[in-house]
Formats: C-alpha cells, structure tokens, sequence
C-alpha cells in the first residue's frame, strides 16, 4: 500500500503534532492508519487521507476502538450500523457482525496459510489486531488478554509480543525494519523503554518464533486488490478457540466483558 506521507501527517494533525508523539504512538497511527485506509477502499470508499479527521476537528480519542468512532469520508462520517449478536455469539460471529470487513487480519492469515505456517501461528495472525475494534493503544496487549481464555497460551503469548517485535529485524525470517517507518519519520526513530524491554525479553522466550511470524504475516497484509474470507479458517477456529458454550461475553471468563463491550457498544453504563 502506498501511503501519502503528507496526508498521512494531515490526519494526524500536522507535522507539530507529528514531531510530539512518542514512537510508539506514531507506528501505532500508521498501522491503524493504513488498516482503516485498506477497509475503505476495498468498501469502496476515496481515499487514505479521509480516513480521520485531523485534529481538533476530531470528536474522539485516536486511542478509541473502530466501533466506537465514526467511519467513512472526513466530511460524511457516520457511526457503524451494527446487527444484533445472536443469543451464544461464538468468535465467527464476531467477524461477521463486530470486526468486518477484518481485511488485514484476513490477509495476514491468508498469507500465513499459503506459507505453511502452523495453525497456532495462522489463529494468531487471524486474532492479533481484532481487538482493535475495542482499543486501539498497547493492542498486543489488550488483544492477548482478550484472547487468552480461550486458546493456549502460545498463541497470546505471541499476539501480546508482536506488538514490539515490529520495530527489530530478524534477517534469519527476511524480516527487515519496516522502510516505511524510516520514510515516514525519518533515521532516528526509537521506539520507547517498554518497546525496547519487551523485545528484549521475547527475544530470549521459546515462543519468540511465533510472536516474530505474526510479524512476517502482518507487514505485508494491506493489499488493497487482495480477495480474502474466513471460510479457509473454519476448521482452524474450531479446534483451536474454545468455544464457550454459553457464547462469548457470557461464559463468565476473566474477559467476558471485553466480548461484552463489543456487542453492546451503545451501552451507557
């Protein structure tokens, strides 16, 4: 995907604000900028630089999930419509009523599946950004704990790493520090302490492999002519997502209400 540095700059508010954001907070721009660029187009909509509207325009948090911003063209943005969950939602239900279009993580599974990867590393890459649609700051984070119930934890050991491991090359997977980071912000781009600390200790972990695929899978996954589905993944979700049959969101799970939240984004209290 071609990204306009100028209008990529403009959504956020201008170089000034550009130049005042920690590293991390710009890779975090970038990649959600780019992942609602990719839904846009592919839903048929204009262009990158109409994906948020720049400060202080804003009416929202950068931070805030999909579902709870407005979407669309900068002058005609509008609050998703969203269906009703069925009574017991199971993990493909939210893909279809809660993270669609889920272009990126579609095609970072889809690429990690004609690769041979695992099926441990392809779920991963299928789940590593979901959560996005509920927040969108320490995604590795907050995605791994909302996952974590409910496949092992190798998988959201992997998803809560990725998130750092961007930021470092591994020559031995052809890895390489994004090109697009050193373009767009220049030489000196350092990532913050707790980047740099968990790197460091990923490094080090018997699953560091995992976390690192997610991002061999992710960097290249926002082709916009790309034809993606979840069917390929069906059988993968079964047997590696438990299931609750009380349907998520209702399991009484750790992070029941994350679920929750995202079914019911409407709810005052």
């Amino acid at each position: 995907m071609e990204i306009d540095r100028r209008a990529f700059f403009a959504s956020l508010g201008g170089v000034a604000v550009v130049n005042a954001m920690d590293p991390e907070a710009k890779a975090e721009a970038l990649e959600h900028y780019m992942s609602d660029a990719l839904d846009l187009s592919l839903a048929g909509e204009t262009t990158a630089e109409q994906v948020v509207p720049a400060p202080p325009e804003a009416t929202v948090r950068r931070g805030a999930g999909s579902l709870f911003t407005p979407q669309g063209p900068q002058n005609d943005r509008k609050m998703p419509l969203l269906a009703p969950m069925p009574e017991k939602p199971t993990l493909v239900d939210f893909y279809k009523l809660r993270f669609a279009p889920a272009n990126h993580v579609l095609q970072s599974a889809t690429r990690a599946l004609k690769t041979g990867m695992t099926e441990e590393v392809i779920l991963a890459c299928l789940l590593h950004d979901v959560v996005q649609n509920l927040i969108k700051v320490d995604h590795g984070w907050w995605g791994a704990q909302m996952i974590e119930p409910y496949v092992n934890e190798k998988i959201s050991w992997a998803i809560r790493y990725h998130q750092a491991l961007r930021f470092y090359p591994d020559s031995s997977v052809g890895y390489e520090y994004p090109e697009l980071y050193t373009r767009l912000y220049g030489q000196d781009y350092v990532p913050p302490q707790y980047i740099k600390d968990s790197y460091e200790l990923a490094r080090k972990h018997k699953w560091y492999m995992e976390a690192r695929l997610i991002t061999v899978n992710d960097l290249y996954a926002f082709d916009p002519n790309a034809k993606v589905s979840l069917d390929p993944f069906i059988d993968i979700i079964g047997r590696h997502f438990k299931q609750p049959k009380e349907g998520l969101g209702f399991d009484g799970s750790p992070t029941a209400h994350m679920w929750r939240t995202m079914m019911f984004p409407d709810n005052p209290l």
